[in-house]
């Protein structure tokens, strides 16, 4: 005779099988915030990462606000070695763009690279098991004006154009060395996120490798287009738009909107409206474009959260380079393959649970978040 224990487990699974799923609504947290009722764990299809998006612990925009700190040092403009006149503190220079007798915008290699040039790539195995070879690769800062002060946020659309004029430049210069497999351009801001000078500038790493995070992208996304003969990213751009509520902003051929999986509060995504899988191949018009969103979009973030730190991370096409035994192995980068931008606000910190999980904890629905940053006014263009 059984203990009756699987037929109550039964109907206890029925019951919550028969639950609907949570849903947003017009549901306010005791903070004041609209949103879902209860946590719920959310996997986009580009990233294939679960999410938790953790509604109890909302906050209002006010809670994440960077307020400036009296006692912080953002360095002084006199001795900072990326202002205009010090330019004997860094290395010689790589690139730059001329006004007179001075600069617009400047490359120079990093004093302390995380890789560099090598005469071979010197791939061996280490007691069998492991892999090793050269730190090869390429590290560059582009130093994004002369002036110490302004970030993107509050740059001229013209000064934007020409930084992003440079990244070109440079990633179509490093794609030239076949032993540079992926050329990764990242910016962080603020000390939280990684940059250990004020001064605006963004960086740029040629890996000999492609990451695994990327090579796990360009899998998803050649897997759904020979599937559906469909780029997965133009696929979930056109869905976002017509659900509306995640999109920021459309504008100059740009969308911007907060992922369904967000993993940070106030994490942002930047697509090209036209499908296009090389950021290298921007017109000059898609580039004025581009700066006038990306003016837009840090300005919205500044304006209503204030100076926050954040990552600024380029996804484009790795290097086309032939590779022996691999025949057509970029073959569909054109069909199913689309750059991006991420910008990821460094608001909450990544601790143990992240770390031994991979989930991350976001207490800012992408719903609110983007709600909250279509209500910025911003300033008119300058």
């Amino acid at each position: 005779m059984g203990t009756g224990w699987g037929n109550v487990n039964q109907a206890r699974c029925s019951r919550r099988e028969a639950r609907p799923a949570p849903r947003y609504n017009n549901f306010k947290h005791s903070n004041g915030n609209e949103g879902m009722a209860m946590p719920e764990l959310r996997r986009g299809p580009t990233s294939n990462r679960w999410v938790i998006v953790a509604p109890e612990r909302a906050k209002r925009p006010s809670d994440f606000e960077r307020k400036p700190d009296p006692k912080a040092v953002e360095g002084r403009p006199g001795a900072c070695p990326f202002c205009a006149g010090n330019e004997q503190l860094t290395p010689p220079e790589i690139y730059r763009i001329p006004e007179g007798a001075g600069w617009r915008v400047r490359v120079i290699p990093n004093k302390f690279p995380a890789l560099q040039d090598y005469h071979e790539l010197g791939r061996e195995s280490v007691d069998g098991v492991f892999d090793r070879m050269h730190g090869v690769g390429a590290h560059e800062i582009v130093v994004e004006a002369p002036d110490h002060a302004p970030g993107i946020a509050d740059m001229s659309e013209e000064q934007v154009k020409l930084i992003i004029d440079t990244y070109i430049a440079r990633l179509q210069d490093l794609m030239k060395n076949p032993w540079f497999r992926y050329i990764l351009l990242f910016k962080n801001h603020g000390k939280e996120a990684g940059a250990s000078l004020a001064h605006p500038h963004s960086q740029i790493i040629a890996t000999p490798i492609v990451p695994q995070e990327v090579r796990n992208s360009l899998a998803t996304a050649r897997a759904y287009y020979e599937k559906k003969e469909r780029c997965l990213y133009c696929d979930v751009m056109l869905s976002e738009i017509r659900s509306g509520e995640r999109i920021v902003e459309e504008v100059d051929g740009h969308v911007v909107w907060a992922p369904y999986d967000s993993r940070f509060p106030f994490e942002l995504v930047v697509y090209p409206k036209t499908h296009s899988h090389d950021f290298t191949t921007l017109t000059a018009e898609q580039r004025f474009g581009l700066a006038r969103t990306l003016v837009r979009t840090l300005g919205r973030l500044k304006s209503l959260l204030g100076d926050v730190p954040y990552n600024f991370v380029l996804k484009t096409t790795p290097n086309p380079v032939h590779r022996p035994g691999r025949p057509g192995y970029w073959s569909t980068l054109p069909y199913d393959y689309h750059w991006r931008i991420a910008i990821l606000p460094r608001l909450t910190q990544v601790a143990g649970f992240e770390w031994g999980t991979g989930f991350y904890i976001n207490p800012m629905p992408p719903e609110s978040a983007a709600r909250y940053l279509r209500e910025v006014a911003l300033p008119p263009a300058s």
